[in-house]
């Protein structure tokens, strides 16, 4: 498949912070890129898992079982592709990697995100975020930090806010 066919992220945002994104995305399920690394469907990674520099993107509809869990376990990174920013089956796959099957190498969204979704996402487990193209990272930044307290618990707060008072004083 010729390089020309690969997505490049733009804006990529990782453990909060900006940076230069080093892998290309490849949407094409028939041929595997020759350039490393790459995200590629489910089913190649699958198929040529062996192969160094490559990792898997996960449609929003996978169905994660622990078999599939356990082949995730070898990737370097699982990216979930939310095709519209109205599918929020995303967030569940992330959050059941993180909670149930216990990944803890990158997760990233990819696909229609956008600047209001960043902060439940991290709260959900992703720890990347590839912005849609016209996202401004500014706008993305001020986004991430515009909650300084969530109430429930997630996967990045285990504890609901009234838990968390009950036990700073002394009550729990």
């Amino acid at each position: 498949m010729p390089d020309s066919q690969l997505e490049h992220v733009q804006m990529l945002i990782k453990m909060g912070q900006p940076e230069q994104d080093e892998w290309a995305l490849s949407r094409v399920e028939e041929a595997l890129p020759t350039r490393r690394p790459v995200i590629v469907p489910l089913a190649l990674w699958q198929a040529h898992r062996d192969d160094q520099g490559l990792a898997p993107w996960l449609p929003s509809d996978t169905e994660l079982s622990p078999e599939l869990a356990k082949e995730l376990a070898q990737a370097p990174l699982i990216a979930i592709d939310f095709p519209v920013f109205t599918d929020g089956r995303g967030y569940t796959l992330a959050r059941l990697l993180r909670e149930r099957y216990g990944y803890g190498t990158e997760i990233r969204a990819i696909g229609d995100v956008l600047v209001d979704q960043l902060h439940y996402m991290t709260r959900c487990g992703f720890d990347a975020l590839a912005l849609r193209e016209d996202q401004h990272l500014d706008d993305a930044m001020r986004a991430l930090g515009a909650f300084s307290v969530s109430y429930q618990p997630a996967v990045d707060v285990k504890e609901a806010l009234f838990e968390r008072r009950l036990r700073e004083n002394g009550n729990a």
